[in-house]
């Protein structure tokens, strides 16, 4: 009897740096989906059979003289449960709902394969055993992509409706297919948190601390499942996450693609872990879906990844995903021009003569948009957070309409841009009692604080939007529109099968505005806002120009969030607030100038006031800024420096190297926290002979090439410096 064995290979395809098996269970019959880097192709091991050790030769009368219990299995690469299927069982139910008796019933009955223009694209099919309807898993890769498309399909082909109460867009077996055993130690998912205002923080936990380590016989599920539930995709964890195999050096990566509830999940009951992700299920995210005969349900597309390399190479490999989005964009954003939003100014009061008066300032300083940001529609004696909803600028703060304000900033040669909040209603407008028209929970309007919440499945409410919104921005002249989203409906609302499925409808419809918006104002630029970044998720981000990063305005955490968000979006499309004080000394403006160069570069504050002194480093910033657009817009990032525990107490330092796609640019941004540690800061470059062309880095400081690394001298706590470098 051999000992050992290897997976049977239904089929191979090379796609890129990758290679895709679709690998056979003989015994079960399923067929699971592995990812492997293609040149460590030859290094997948034959596998142990069986577990062993004394406590399985101590119950060999109940094996019935079986060899033993099998130490691993092959993982259905399709994942979803139908109601009156049966649950899982292994202890699983309340922890997941994969590899329930639905996946048991699933029978593979054929695969399709087609190339075009380089890429690939696999369509595969199963058939419920009993009532007939098919499952499609669908697969594709584009020639040079560093990522590949995931999604299943539910088609009800049967007599009688079917109730869907789990779908996976993905999920991934066979980790880690390069050892032979159950790999203790060397297995680690790296996943990111999300918070207000402390976006992107990296955790990466070992399998045996999150208790992902097989039982002694295989029988009790593993499981880590996580997400976000509501209409807030980043709050509590990005869509994001990662497993490493430390000692194979390699990772395999996913991103969801939705911008609402989701899960991802590490599942495991022997040696081989396995890794999905979509839609919240029913337990998660209270989430099914029935269909009728004929009808068919797509899952939200995932994005997957396997690379040679760490959580940085995954990273790299799926956010390159997000560039496409960017070609499509107005082309003055090419530039990545800079912008002023005068929240942090005004304080939620603009008006006509302030905002022209800022606009005076903003003359000439090389600043393209001027954006006007929540309160222009606040009643007399209101405030900006309960005024949402019918969107009519106060008549005294522009007592000859918003059009002449815009006019007024267009005078100056600046582009206007204008604050809305346009999915919810603020309790101090009269829609806030109009029922009809908002999303309910239980029969009453879902009630978050002083706001509800706008029902974009009804035709009037779009109706009221297009004519509110787009209507204001037309009429206006605008330019830019910065679209916030403050609050989170939470499990979802009636009208549906289910809360979840009516709120994967609600969001449906916000999509749609979303691309109206773009179809009837081309040039206009959008900004994805959700108090900061609550929405930092692929669909939202696709939609829109660009995303704000963050609600830390003034914070000296700005850098640190900043910098972690490289590994989640594209630098090009992450706003980072630079926040200007008349008062400050020019250390601080400096360290919150240097933060705007981890992204797109934003600008509020006290301009108008601002000292000469400081008017030239700001004037000199941007400058700098305009040189390093290239990089910023394309290129690889880099972190240095030790890990940040704390982020409102920051200690030590960080360096943030990015190196343009033509490999011939950097751009190296640094910071110094409380208690560096150290009096010079060496950041290492790529291979190659560098020079410093630009800077922008205190007079005191000094930035030296040596040994391939630029070495600079901060002068201390919270200080900064820019540094523009050529081989």
């Amino acid at each position: 009897m051999k000992k050992n064995s290897r997976p049977v290979i239904h089929r191979e395809l090379r796609c890129g740096a990758v290679t895709v098996l679709y690998v056979r269970d003989a015994a079960t019959g399923k067929l699971g989906l592995w990812l492997v880097p293609a040149k460590l192709r030859h290094k997948i091991v034959a596998r142990r059979r069986y577990f062993s050790g004394v406590e399985i030769e101590g119950i060999g009368p109940l094996l019935g003289g079986a060899p033993g219990l099998p130490a691993w299995e092959v993982d259905s690469l399709v994942q979803v449960k139908a109601r009156g299927d049966g649950e899982p069982a292994g202890f699983a139910q309340g922890r997941t709902l994969r590899n329930s008796p639905t996946v048991d019933q699933l029978r593979f009955a054929s695969q399709r394969v087609r190339r075009a223009r380089g890429g690939v694209q696999v369509r595969t099919t199963f058939k419920h055993a009993d009532h007939g309807w098919r499952a499609h898993h669908n697969l594709s890769w584009t020639k040079d992509a560093s990522w590949l498309e995931s999604s299943v399909t539910v088609e009800n082909c049967g007599t009688v409706p079917v109730t869907v109460e789990q779908l996976a867009s993905f999920s991934l077996g066979g980790i880690t297919c390069f050892a032979a055993d159950d790999a203790p130690g060397r297995l680690q998912l790296h996943r990111f948190r999300g918070a207000w205002s402390t976006e992107g923080r990296l955790e990466s936990r070992a399998f045996e601390d999150l208790l992902l380590e097989p039982s002694w016989s295989g029988y009790g599920v593993r499981c880590e499942r996580f997400g976000a539930v509501g209409g807030l995709p980043t709050n509590g964890f990005f869509p994001c996450a990662a497993i490493e195999d430390t000692a194979a050096g390699v990772t395999w990566g996913a991103q969801i693609v939705h911008p609402g509830s989701w899960q991802l999940e590490v599942y495991r009951r022997n040696d081989l872990a396995a890794f999905s992700g979509g839609l919240a299920d029913r337990e998660f995210g209270h989430w099914f879906k029935t269909l009728q005969t004929g009808e068919s349900f797509t899952s939200p597309m995932a994005w997957i990844a396997c690379v040679q390399g760490g959580i940085e190479e995954c990273c790299a490999a799926l956010t390159a995903a997000q560039a496409a989005p960017l070609g499509k964009l107005p082309k003055s954003e090419r530039d990545l021009p800079v912008l002023f939003n005068e929240w942090t100014t005004s304080w939620g009061n603009p008006n006509h003569d302030n905002m022209t008066a800022l606009a005076e300032s903003l003359r000439g300083s090389g600043i393209k948009y001027l954006v006007m940001d929540s309160g222009w529609y606040k009643p007399a004696g209101g405030t900006w957070d309960s005024a949402q909803g019918e969107w009519i600028p106060n008549a005294a703060m522009y007592p000859q309409g918003l059009r002449a304000t815009a006019d007024a900033i267009r005078a100056r040669g600046l582009v206007p841009g204008i604050w809305f909040e346009m999915e919810v209603i603020g309790s101090a407008s009269p829609l806030f009692h109009r029922h009809e028209l908002l999303l309910h929970r239980d029969g009453q309007p879902i009630t978050a604080g002083p706001r509800r919440f706008l029902d974009l499945r009804k035709p009037e409410v779009i109706e009221h939007l297009a004519e509110r919104v787009i209507g204001t921005l037309k009429a206006g002249n605008f330019g830019y529109i910065k679209v916030d989203y403050n609050e989170n409906i939470g499990i979802g609302a009636d009208g549906a099968e289910s809360p979840g499925e009516a709120l994967r409808q609600h969001l449906e419809g916000v999509v749609a505005f979303f691309k109206r918006l773009r179809a009837e104002i081309p040039h206009l630029l959008i900004e994805n806002c959700s108090s900061g970044g609550h929405r930092l998720e692929p669909t939202m981000i696709g939609l829109t120009a660009m995303s704000s990063f963050s609600d830390a305005h003034e914070c000296p955490e700005i850098p640190i969030i900043a910098a972690n968000l490289h590994r989640l979006m594209q630098p090009a499309q992450s706003q980072v607030w630079a926040v200007l004080r008349h008062f400050a000394d020019l250390r601080r403006t400096l360290y919150l100038l240097a933060g705007g160069f981890l992204g797109r570069l934003c600008l509020s504050g006290d301009f108008a006031t601002l000292r000469p002194e400081q008017r030239a480093l700001v004037a000199a910033a941007i400058a700098l800024y305009e040189r390093a657009v290239p990089i910023i817009r394309a290129g690889r990032s880099y972190r240095h420096g030790p890990e940040v525990l704390a982020y409102r107490h920051a200690e030590g330092w960080q360096a943030v190297v990015r190196v343009g796609e033509n490999d011939k640019q950097a751009l190296v941004v640094a910071h110094t926290f409380a208690k560096p540690g150290v009096t010079t800061i060496k950041v290492p470059l790529r291979n190659g002979q560098w020079r410093v062309t630009g800077s922008l880095v205190e007079r005191s400081s000094a930035l030296k090439l040596t040994a391939g690394k630029l070495s600079w001298q901060p002068k201390g706590e919270w200080a900064a410096a820019v540094a523009l470098l050529e081989r």
